[in-house]
């Protein structure tokens, strides 16, 4: 039988391993057995609540704990789609989220019914204790799976809004089945994998670790906050769990290399690293690799939200210089990737242009957002003979001489600068590479025709001017120079760019 819905992923597992720990986090551990019971607990209630509704929002402010998990599969077991959001999140972004989805429940764990009750909206607070007691409605749950089909939602995520209405992503269950049972074919997931996770739950890189567990019948680590502030509880963390696998933002991958996590003892049984959100440096790469043992894995995974978390992947397979380019790879089965030049023609040589995606990892659009899933969900211009979804990511994309698709920065990084064209992302990767940096950005004053360069670490503007030299030509070089402290990170555990353009702007970050 085909797999149309994730909750035969947790009952396949269920059946198979009942009493095998699935989720664990510093407080508690449930067993498949227990998810699946909890899970159609909350689903009843909600079931019960709802009046048998379908497909409707149900929000859930999350926390990496295992009862965000509980909760993710009692909304889908109640027919709805779960939309987390991060309970540090503003109070007036909230409010701009609930305007867009107007959710018919609120799932509230713990002390969160005062937070709750500042949102306007006519929705119900369902305590998420309470639920956890309801009757398992076998009936209502056997009713609901019957007329469900694989394009049902599953989730929203929302993004920041921080550059204007947060839009959220609608993902459903064929998507994510799509993804699963690439990911878990193509790096040989099984029971024996023991994930451990750092994606945040608001964040949909989170879902690989998620549904991968509940697929194999494994088991997921939730790791606790303080093993990114102390690293060396990371590694006994890891250790003691016995953590052979994980998919990390690359921001996290950087903070291990530059806190010389590893430099008292790495990880024992760490096999397989994998890591998206943002480029991968191989400065910071290297570091992971000297540092594991040589039969571990490194994979590059790209993609953006709209395409269900990612479409692309890179084996790393051979040693990779400081400063020289990771490839995003190759897409996974049942996904195709067209890069597009300015003529809507797929790219020869080295050409460059947008790359696109069409496949059965497309998500279903944006929530109560017509316009905006309108311009990114287009006619695959390719094909004018029947309707055909691609979606265009907004970045800049070529082949190397190997075929492999190498990511080099968002079309709006690509500037005309003292009548030359100039990739910022260049010039990102290159300064990202220097041993005296952490991390940088890069960005352009297109009012004073400038290009600004925001970095932290040990380097200043000297040196970086000396490293640069003969390296790039002088119309590449940056013309401002931010030196930050740390750089701030946004909920997706990404450089926050738009706040430092702000910053910028306003000149509350001064450049010399």
């Amino acid at each position: 039988m085909s797999t149309t819905n994730v909750l035969q992923y947790l009952e396949a597992s269920a059946k198979r391993v009942p009493n095998k720990t699935v989720f664990s986090d510093e407080q508690k551990s449930v067993t498949f057995a227990q998810l699946q019971e909890q899970s159609q607990r909350i689903g009843s209630c909600l079931i019960h609540k709802t009046n048998g509704t379908r497909r409707r929002p149900v929000v859930i402010f999350v926390d990496r704990n295992v009862d965000s998990l509980i909760a993710f599969m009692g909304i889908a077991y109640s027919g709805h789609f779960y939309v987390p959001i991060e309970l540090q999140m503003p109070l007036p972004q909230i409010q701009t989220i609930f305007n867009t989805l107007d959710p018919v429940a609120v799932l509230s764990i713990g002390a969160q019914r005062d937070l709750i009750k500042k949102i306007e909206g006519a929705f119900q607070i369902i305590d998420f204790e309470d639920a956890l007691k309801h009757d398992i409605l076998e009936k209502g749950i056997m009713g609901v799976r019957r007329h469900a089909i694989d394009t049902d939602p599953l989730y929203s995520t929302f993004t920041s809004g921080s550059t204007g209405t947060p839009k959220g992503v609608i993902t459903c269950h064929r998507n994510v089945v799509d993804l699963i049972e690439d990911l878990v074919t193509t790096f040989g997931f099984d029971e024996s994998t023991v994930f451990g996770n750092q994606n945040p739950f608001y964040f949909d890189a989170s879902i690989k670790d998620i549904y991968c567990t509940l697929k194999c019948g494994a088991t997921m680590h939730i790791l606790p906050r303080s093993c990114f502030v102390l690293p060396a509880q990371l590694v006994a963390f890891m250790n003691e769990k016995k953590i052979n696998t994980i998919m990390w933002s690359a921001a996290a991958i950087g903070i291990v290399a530059n806190t010389k996590a590893f430099d008292e003892g790495a990880p024992m049984l760490l096999k397989k690293v994998m890591f998206s959100g943002e480029v991968m440096h191989n400065k910071v790469l290297n570091y992971w690799r000297s540092h594991l043992t040589p039969d571990t894995m490194f994979v590059n995974l790209y993609g953006p939200t709209e395409i269900t978390s990612v479409c692309t992947y890179y084996i790393v397979d051979r040693p990779y210089e400081d400063d020289e380019v990771l490839p995003i790879g190759r897409s996974f089965s049942n996904t195709e990737i067209l890069i597009l030049n300015d003529r809507n023609q797929l790219v020869e040589g080295d050409e460059i242009g947008e790359l696109c995606v069409r496949g059965s990892c497309l998500a279903m659009g944006y929530y109560n957002n017509p316009e905006k899933t309108a311009a990114a969900f287009v006619q695959n211009p390719l094909n004018t003979a029947f309707p055909e979804v691609i979606y265009r990511t907004g970045d800049l994309a070529k082949y190397d001489a190997e075929g492999n698709i190498i990511f080099l920065s968002r079309k709006d990084n690509q500037v005309k600068h003292m009548g030359h064209r100039v990739e910022l992302g260049d010039i990102e990767i290159y300064v990202n590479s220097l041993e005296k940096i952490d991390a940088s950005f890069c960005f352009y004053d297109h009012d004073k025709q400038k290009i600004v360069l925001v970095f932290s670490g040990a380097a200043d503007r000297k040196y970086i001017m000396d490293e640069m030299k003969d390296k790039f030509p002088k119309y590449m070089y940056p013309n401002l120079f931010i030196k930050m402290e740390v750089m701030p990170y946004n909920l997706n555990g990404k450089i926050d760019r738009t706040l430092l353009k702000k910053k910028y702007h306003s000149g509350e970050l001064s450049a010399r």
